[in-house]
């Protein structure tokens, strides 16, 4: 018997119609633990490094975490992998609902999902039941009526659907997945599955998800719940308590979001306007921000990348690069500017067409200087529209090297700045349980908000790698485990982290593992990425921040952290993990796939 996971993928093959019921092997998991590192093993060994996004060789895989479908809190996200048509690099995007824990009771780790289908389809999946179903009658609706009229046709109100919009029908470069109040929408994951003809995959799962030892995983989360009602009971000075900070709406109560929505330049991050939504990007009140944001749910397109795309070509329209023949009909006033484009966008009209690309794609294609107004993206993708003072040698390392290629999933359990006196500082780190090793007290004691301990050149390069090396750390397990990253490692002193993860991944599979193995497994996955990422051309020159993220640069510094941080990682100069490394983490397979094409050299250690 297998235990957390159910050792079944479901194989689709859409261009074909077949369907396939796979037995996984069990060794894997000790490697990867399951979610995302299964997901890059399985796209390193079956899609060629040369597939184009919409191809019927790129694979779609949705595939629950380790954990998910058990009774540990927070265990629901569905993990979506591709190859991205934005980045041209691995695409990997998270979604919570209930979609993950309703595939492990249908019977699957995952669903994996290639070829294309002549027609508009969905798939339903109810245990051992699966089916390819027309859905012609679907075209054109939106990803939340999309699930309505699938859980009314199929009698099935318990189904979770994960669905489409127009955007991904009509292959919009930054289309999301939506399910259950949560979205996939990062890297163009929703684009790929238009592309396939598949509008939805509706799951119902009745059986059961065994545990190893259930009364000692009971009583782990058990002990999560316990310590996230005292930290509500009794809040930490200057961190949020656990379940506010779950989902925007909540964190907009909280300084947190106060600290996003007053100190950063919003909107095309050329003008600094404080107190305003930064919602789609259009100078307005919150209320706006919350009906656009569901307009483009309903379409299905990146909340985030959608209204830099939108800012851009209002942009060109102020610098005279379009011209108003390029939006005929467009409203003066901002918000109807923005409902118009967006419409456009998703149907690909007009300038839509164009704009739909992403902001890195469409500034090649207007030309005429457009290229000059593409200053948020980072490896062809749009990050987030901020624009800072003084470099921060944290964040420069994060924003530069994570394969995500999104701030927001690779921050974490340090904080995000420095307490304003020391005496809050010792205060923090009196039961800071979660570092893994000391010295991060020390790193967080000795920053200061100013002078020489401050940014940019404090956290040391040394201290900033180690923060980072950290931090993803803690993501790659979240996001193998499909744990929410607001209960691991996204917050301050959460639930769960390095010390406690072995207990429940033991008690869960019967595989003992302990803090170094758990840390080897998070080393290994996320090398296999860059792995993949090397494999598809990316090198050290695509690792840059956009040039006007911070007023104030610092080369050489800024060298010195990529050299650091390389070279933590085990990773030649350029970015490309070495032979040794690869040796170390069992992924000899890789280092002769790279050698075998150049990429590394014969003699390299």
């Amino acid at each position: 018997m297998r235990y957390a996971e159910i050792g079944f993928d479901l194989e689709i093959d859409l261009s074909r119609g077949s369907i396939d019921r796979v037995e996984t092997d069990p060794t894997l998991t000790k490697l990867h633990l399951g979610g995302l590192g299964a997901n890059a093993k399985i796209l390193w060994d079956r899609v060629p490094p040369d597939t184009e996004a919409f191809s019927e060789d790129n694979l779609l895989i949705f595939s629950t975490g380790l954990l998910c479908g058990t009774a540990a809190p927070g265990a629901n996200r569905t993990i979506v992998t591709t190859y991205s048509p934005q980045t041209r690099l691995m695409a990997y995007s998270m979604m919570g609902g209930f979609w993950a824990p309703e595939l492990k009771y249908a019977g699957y780790d995952k669903v994996i999902i290639r070829g294309k289908s002549p027609d508009l389809v969905y798939l339903w999946i109810n245990n051992d039941k699966v089916e390819i179903r027309d859905a012609s009658h679907l075209r054109g609706k939106g990803a939340i009526e999309t699930a309505e009229c699938i859980r009314a046709e199929l009698k099935e109100p318990n189904a979770q659907v994960s669905a489409i919009g127009l955007a991904g029908e009509n292959r919009v470069f930054f289309a999301s997945i939506e399910q259950g109040r949560s979205s996939a929408s990062r890297l163009g994951v929703g684009a790929v599955m238009g592309d396939k003809g598949l509008k939805a995959i509706a799951v119902r799962g009745t059986k059961d998800v065994n545990v190893a030892r259930p009364a000692e995983f009971m009583d782990l989360c058990t002990g999560v719940m316990a310590y996230i009602k005292d930290r509500e009971a009794k809040p930490v000075p200057g961190v949020m308590p656990i379940v506010a900070g779950l989902g925007s709406p909540q964190e907009m109560k909280l300084v947190d979001e106060e600290w996003h929505t007053a100190n950063f330049m919003w909107g095309n991050s050329r003008t600094r306007r404080k107190e305003l939504t930064y919602t789609m990007a259009a100078y307005s009140d919150l209320d706006f921000g919350f009906r656009i944001a569901q307009r483009a749910t309903e379409y299905g397109v990146d909340g985030f990348s959608a209204p830099q795309v939108m800012a851009f070509a209002l942009e060109l329209l102020e610098a005279g690069i379009l011209t108003d023949a390029d939006f005929p009909g467009m409203p003066a006033d901002s918000e109807g500017r923005f409902f118009w484009l967006l419409d456009r966008i998703v149907r690909r009209e007009g300038i839509g067409d164009v704009l739909a690309d992403g902001v890195y794609w469409a500034a090649k294609r207007i030309g005429n200087g457009a290229e000059a107004y593409d200053h948020n993206t980072i490896k062809k993708h749009e990050q987030l529209p901020l624009k800072l003072g003084m470099l921060n040698p944290v964040y420069y390392l994060m924003y530069a090297t994570g394969e995500k290629i999104n701030i927001t999933q690779i921050e974490g359990q340090f904080p995000q700045s420095p307490f304003p006196t020391r005496e809050e500082r010792e205060e923090f780190v009196k039961d800071w349980i979660h570092v893994p090793d000391e010295k991060f007290k020390q790193y967080l004691l000795d920053w200061e908000p100013r002078g020489e301990k401050s940014n940019p050149y404090y956290p040391t390069v040394e201290a900033s790698c180690d923060i980072v090396d950290w931090q993803e750390k803690m993501h790659y397990i979240d996001d193998a485990l499909g744990m929410c990253a607001g209960l691991s490692s996204f917050p301050l002193k959460p639930p769960y982290h390095i010390h406690n993860y072995p207990a429940f991944i033991s008690a869960a599979t019967g595989i003992d593992i302990d803090e170094s193995e758990l840390g080897q497994i998070a080393k290994r996955n996320r090398t296999l990425l860059r792995a993949i990422n090397v494999r598809r051309g990316m090198r050290r020159a695509d690792e840059k921040p956009p040039e006007d993220h911070w007023k104030r640069r610092f080369p050489e510094l800024e060298a010195k952290l990529l050299d650091a941080y390389y070279e933590m990682k085990g990773w030649n100069n350029d970015g490309i993990p070495t032979k040794a490394t690869l040796h170390e983490l069992g992924l000899d397979y890789v280092s002769e796939d790279l050698e075998q094409r150049g990429v590394i050299g014969n003699g390299q250690g």
